[in-house]
């Protein structure tokens, strides 16, 4: 049972029902989990509302609004976990997406989903995060240490210049809407890291991978844990993710 980590609200569709497409479709029991137990829906402007003019820019692309879609009718996805289900239960594999509007929040900041991602660092299951899903691991506490549980991994994560940039793009009509905490994902990553040379950045300019070309894509693994960007990277994450866990079995 690998679990798909939501937050109340607001998280990526690509980022998240990308790599559960590709899981679902090899075969792969796939669960959700949420802080209560309510079905979580992803950030209506990353579905329906769009970003004007930057929409061709901004937008959640045409495929991962139709995974997203087949995700949504998943009887699995209407009837999540509550995050405490899953601490007494036992996942083979955890999946973090990201994402950045407000209700981000009810995720990485909850104690319970840092546990359950922490726990399945240390006992060596399949982990993937993209995104500010990166910034559950880093604030997830490994239980002998009390560093974080990437303090010795290589980790990506959504860089400071794309996030910086998507904020610059919109904040004179969107405000915050690109800045979930007032420090950046990769400041914050890179300050859990023991070495700052851990973050990888990759491309400077990224480009957005797809199933055909998932090589334009970007990912960093480190034995059970691999991580992405953003969401042109979800493609390549997914299908080595989806690997990752046929492996582990």
């Amino acid at each position: 049972m690998i679990v798909f980590l939501l937050p109340d609200a607001d998280y990526d569709p690509t980022e998240s029902a990308v790599p559960w497409a590709a899981l679902h479709d090899a075969g792969i029991d796939v669960r959700f989990a949420t802080p209560t137990g309510a079905p979580a829906f992803a950030d209506p402007r990353l579905t329906e509302q769009g970003f004007s003019l930057l929409s061709p820019v901004l937008m959640t692309r045409r495929d991962g609004l139709a995974a997203y879609d087949r995700m949504c009718r998943d009887p699995r996805f209407r009837t999540p976990m509550a995050y405490a289900d899953v601490l007494a239960d036992k996942p083979t594999g955890v999946f973090v997406p990201g994402g950045h509007a407000p209700g981000m929040k009810s995720m990485l900041e909850s104690t319970a989903a840092q546990e359950i991602l922490a726990r399945a660092m240390v006992s060596e299951l399949p982990v993937g995060a993209v995104c500010h899903g990166v910034l559950l691991a880093a604030r997830a506490r490994h239980p002998q240490t009390g560093h974080s549980i990437l303090y010795d991994r290589n980790t990506t994560a959504v860089t400071a210049v794309l996030e910086l940039s998507a904020w610059n793009l919109t904040r004179l009509w969107l405000g915050g809407y690109y800045r979930t905490y007032p420090t950046t994902v990769q400041a914050e990553v890179t300050a859990a890291l023991r070495n700052p040379k851990q973050f990888e950045r990759g491309p400077l300019i990224p480009r957005r991978d797809t199933w055909t070309e998932p090589g334009r894509g970007f990912t960093v693994r480190d034995r059970n844990y691999i991580s992405g960007r953003w969401p042109g990277d979800c493609h390549r994450l997914a299908i080595e993710f989806r690997d990752m866990v046929i492996g582990h079995r």
